[in-house]
């Protein structure tokens, strides 16, 4: 139960010995036990020859039917269905006669040996019926195997919240009885439905703890199944290599022992890397050996995945005809999936557009685009919905390409666009979900152009693409497309910037990447920019990590961009208009009719060594209060300054809502990200106000401003930005968010944020004054290096 296989098969084998002419029934017990072992470490045969090794079965009846669902279970695990079926018959009868708490695991074979078979309906059931009996006969152990093949169920039927709820509860379970083995598989299946939900970081983390932990239990299977993952991973960010490398691993020790869905699964995964090397006969051959076990089972849901992988060979082996069909029957197969269904009409756009039949590609790329988003609006959760995008990552970077290749930039924008922002859109109530049900008509209109009128600036929309990146610049007059390096080169730029800005150094002096970067990302554009200008940047891929305002102009002598446009980041297009809808009541400062409200958080008593006090938390809490009369503001600070003093009053009465603490950005759990405040009276972690609690609170300040290390966040999805702190307000409906990229220094935050609200009572708008206050750092003495004043940003919201 402990997960300690080989020391129970061990000791289980010695004892079975000792035992077998003294007392055969005992030895029968341990003999028993010795299988349960072999069969957990995935050496199915083997459980089966020890099973079949005695000439007369266990005389206890109780022993009997436990050894008959071992039996079963090894039977199915090696795809002897007929044989599965007889001993389960077996099974069956005896415990008609009278149930005993064995029956439980019989029940559990027979949803073992459906989901061998792919009977996804059957096995729920069973293994639903599994749980009850373990619930009412008080056996968690079986309670967690039960909880534990109900998420696995739940991932072959691609239902990934589902599956993600019940491993964890395994996970729970299985922690709380030192259930080793049981918690390594939760731990792999949770894994598992992170990465088809596009979430390869928090997969690969939960891959490899599972495989040290199956590593330490001697538990062959999972190391077979989990090197078969950790490729799937490594080929996710194309690094073939290293991904074969694990398959072959894999693929050998299934072999050996002879375990047909591992087997199943290695040339599965082998013949879709060959297709990223381009090996395609390779492809071929390793599809068809998937095929062959997957048809030897008669899993046709298994067979589909090799067979699409076929598809793709023949599509680049230029043998049209073949390829059309095998996208088609993978397409419309009723065994299928969403994930199968998006992946052949993706590859029928592709070959569509290699033989020129222009509008066919056309129908496809939007059906493709359509299943996905039918897919993606089934999740319930934020933190499911928030990385799903990354799977269409690529079908949208293609139709983009597509479109603009063939002239039709304008389209291109309005589908990049709606690929942007879709779960904050969603929560904001600009968009319904699953609105692409019309996929002829493609996404709702926009009026670029008339956005820009009325933001009352120029659009920068970026796009970084695997072949081609593009810029469109949108002002009210017109709309111009740029083409852009490929994104890979653009992101290798910024991240060597990005270290550069967190230096001492003066990066106009040290630093080539910051001109690089204008010349890149500014400079097509600059006819159409005014010196002075308002400018609205809508950011792709590693751009969310850069802070625009410093990247370094040469003309006329060398100079941060932030001293010729005024900037502010948006999520989309579709967010940016939201913010001047002419009804909205806080369409743009100057012209708000309701009176400043202040609510200011901070100063915090330090909650642990980790989090020490801010040394003029004090100082800065005491600058920002002073610019709101005292009926007009609500502060919390010291003692008071806990997570209740946000979540519990009030906080949608505010206009401005000010956080003076440290902050904390999750990579793996965006939503995790913290404030970080006060201890409250009850929880040990009730210091944190979670980005997760803040989205649950729906706010109408115009501004509020996280005066906090790594307040925007770490972490950026395809299409949804940077999420963190930022991301959570502006979710929440706040109409700007000032955070901050990296950590900030206490004494340059308070000399900023003073001159910050000195501009806002000024009546300056939230990035007029934000500029002002950065400026007169960049024109001063102390801090004029970006390190200091670049690290906040403003983010719009609606």
């Amino acid at each position: 139960m402990h997960g300690d296989l080989k020391q129970s098969q061990d000791e289980a084998h010695r004892e079975c010995r000792r035992l077998r002419d003294s007392a055969p029934n005992w030895a029968w017990k341990f003999r028993i036990l010795e299988a349960e072992a072999l069969l957990w470490r995935g050496m199915s045969q083997e459980a089966v020859a020890l099973l079949n090794s005695q000439p007369t079965p266990p005389r206890e009846r109780a022993a009997f039917i436990q050894m008959l669902a071992l039996e079963a279970a090894a039977y199915a695990h090696l795809h002897l269905f007929p044989d599965a079926e007889r001993t389960l018959r077996q099974a069956e009868h005896l415990c008609s006669a009278a149930a005993v708490a064995v029956c439980g695991n019989v029940i559990r074979a027979n949803g073992v040996l459906a989901i061998e078979r792919g009977n996804l309906d059957q096995a729920q059931q069973l293994f639903l019926q599994s749980l009850s009996f373990a619930r009412s006969s008080g056996d968690q152990f079986l309670e967690a195997t039960a909880l534990l093949n109900l998420g696995a169920a739940s991932l072959k039927e691609e239902h990934f919240d589902e599956a993600i709820d019940r491993s964890a509860e395994a996970l729970r379970l299985s922690n709380a009885l030192d259930a080793g083995d049981v918690s390594l598989v939760a731990l792999e299946n949770l894994g598992w439905a992170y990465f088809n939900l596009g979430d390869s970081d928090r997969a690969l983390e939960l891959f490899l703890d599972a495989q040290n932990s199956a590593f330490k239990f001697g538990d062959i299977v999972d190391q077979v199944s989990l090197l078969t993952d950790a490729g799937y991973v490594y080929a996710s960010l194309r690094d073939f290599s290293q991904a074969k490398r694990a398959y072959l691993k894999a693929l050998d020790l299934a072999q050996q022992l002879k375990t047909a869905q591992h087997t199943f699964n290695a040339f599965r995964a082998l013949a879709l890397v060959s297709i990223g090397t381009s090996e395609l006969q390779e492809a071929r051959q390793y599809s068809d050996a998937a095929i062959a076990i997957a048809r030897a089972g008669n899993n046709r849901l298994d067979e589909l995945y090799p067979l699409l992988v076929k598809g793709l060979v023949a599509a680049r082996s230029r043998n049209g005809t073949e390829a059309e069909s095998i996208f088609r029957e993978v397409e419309q197969d009723q065994h299928g999936n969403a994930s199968l269904k998006w992946r052949a009409e993706h590859g029928l756009a592709q070959l569509y557009e290699d033989e020129e039949r222009l509008v066919d590609a056309d129908r496809e790329y939007r059906a493709a685009l359509a299943t996905f988003e039918n897919a993606r609006s089934s999740l319930r959760r934020n933190d499911s919905r928030l990385p799903f995008s990354n799977n269409a990552s690529h079908i949208y970077d293609d139709y983009i390409h597509f479109l603009v290749v063939h002239e039709k930039t304008n389209e291109a924008l309005r589908w990049a666009d709606y690929s942007r922002a879709r779960t904050l859109s969603e929560g904001l109530g600009l968009l319904s979900k699953g609105t692409l049900n019309n996929h002829h008509a493609g996404p709702p209109a926009l009026q670029p152009s008339e956005i820009s009128r009325r933001a009352k600036g120029t659009i920068l929309f970026y796009w970084l693409g695997e072949k081609q990146s593009y810029l469109w610049v949108i002002t009210p007059q017109q709309i111009r497309l740029f083409p852009l390096p490929p994104g890979v080169e653009i992101d290798s730029l910024v991240q060597r910037y990005r270290k550069s800005l967190s230096g001492p150094e003066d990066v106009i002096a040290s630093s080539e990447d910051g001109r690089a970067l204008y010349r890149t990302l500014i400079a097509p554009a600059k006819a159409l920019l005014p010196r002075d200008t308002k400018v609205f940047i809508i950011p792709d891929g590693g751009l969310n990590n850069l802070n625009f305002e410093t990247l370094v102009v040469d003309q006329p002598k060398p100079h941060y961009w932030i001293e010729d446009a005024d900037i502010v980041n948006a999520s989309s297009l579709r967010v940016l208009a939201a913010s001047f809808i002419p009804e909205n009541p806080r369409q743009s400062a100057g012209e708000r009719k309701w009176t400043p409200r202040l609510l200011l958080i901070g100063n915090s008593i330090a909650p642990s060594k980790e989090y020490p006090e801010l040394p003029r938390a004090g100082e800065q809490m005491a600058n920002v209060a002073r610019h709101f009369p005292a009926s007009q503001r609500q502060i919390y600070q010291r003692d008071q300054a806990n997570p209740a003093a946000y979540l519990a009053h009030d906080p949608e009465k505010f206009s401005h809502i000010h956080f003076v603490a440290h902050g904390t950005a999750s990579r793996l759990s965006p939503l995790d990200s913290a404030i970080v405040l006060s201890k409250g009276a009850i929880e040990t972690d009730s210091f944190k106000l979670y980005a997760r609690d803040i989205v649950q609170h729906p706010l109408h300040a115009d501004l509020v401003t996280i005066s906090a290390c790594y307040s925007a966040g770490s972490r950026a999805y395809s299409g949804e930005g940077l999420v963190g702190l930022a991301w959570a307000f502006l979710r929440a409906g706040a109409h700007n968010v000032i955070a901050s990229l990296w950590e900030v220094t206490d004494a340059s935050t308070e000399q900023l944020m003073d001159r910050f609200y000195d501009e806002l009572e000024k009546g300056a708008s939230a990035d007029a004054a934000l500029r002002v206050a950065k400026l007169s750092l960049l024109h001063g003495s102390s801090f004029r290096n970006p390190f200091y004043w670049a690290p906040f940003q403003i983010y719009t919201g609606s």
